[in-house]
């Protein structure tokens, strides 16, 4: 069964409700948005994004289960198996989770949650605490500083560009360009937490 965005929206705060939590899945929502219409899956385009809500449904209540008990919720709910793949893949070899990444989504999911994270940290730490000025020469020095945001996975990163075929750089210039096209949308839904 497929969800509407209200109903995926409805189950992420059930199972979530910290806003650093909500921010990250709307902020992965609308990067694979994003990436869904820039790599011509235009049609497919809210189901790419549904995926980036879902993706750590079950991440706040059961981190040391995480890619696991999320299988559990959306089949108990009779998500689409396709949906269900795509949550659970996004955490091959970090957590739980043992799916592997095999469609395109899936890919670009596993490759920018953790991308997201550490480019939401470098904004932070910016005077306008925003991605509208940040330059990509400024993230690859976040990106190269191991202390900054350690519980960014680099070596996730970069393991997403290479499944992807893409160099590191095109990875981290596409999602900050992703990014900043969704920003203003992503506070406004912030805002109404």
């Amino acid at each position: 069964m497929s969800m509407t965005r209200e109903q995926a929206w409805d189950l992420l705060r059930e199972y979530n409700k910290e806003p650093f939590h909500l921010r990250h899945a709307l902020t992965v929502e609308s990067v694979m948005g994003w990436f869904a219409k820039e790599l011509g899956y235009g049609g497919e385009a809210e189901f790419w994004g549904q995926a980036g809500l879902l993706h750590d449904l079950d991440f706040e209540m059961w981190p040391d289960e995480h890619c696991v008990k999320v299988r559990e919720i959306l089949e108990a709910r009779e998500a689409d198996s396709a949906l269900v793949h795509a949550v659970v893949s996004h955490g091959w070899g970090m957590t739980g989770g043992d799916v592997e990444p095999e469609h395109e989504m899936e890919k670009v999911l596993f490759a920018c949650d953790e991308l997201t994270g550490l480019i939401g940290a470098a904004a932070l730490m910016r005077p306008s605490k925003s991605v509208q000025d940040m330059e990509l020469s400024s993230l690859r020095k976040k990106y190269k500083d191991k202390k900054f945001a350690a519980g960014c996975s680099r070596e996730t990163i970069a393991q997403g560009a290479e499944r992807l075929g893409w160099e590191l750089n095109d990875l981290l210039e596409r999602t900050l360009q992703a990014m900043k096209a969704g920003e203003a949308d992503i506070e406004a839904r912030c805002a109404a937490l």
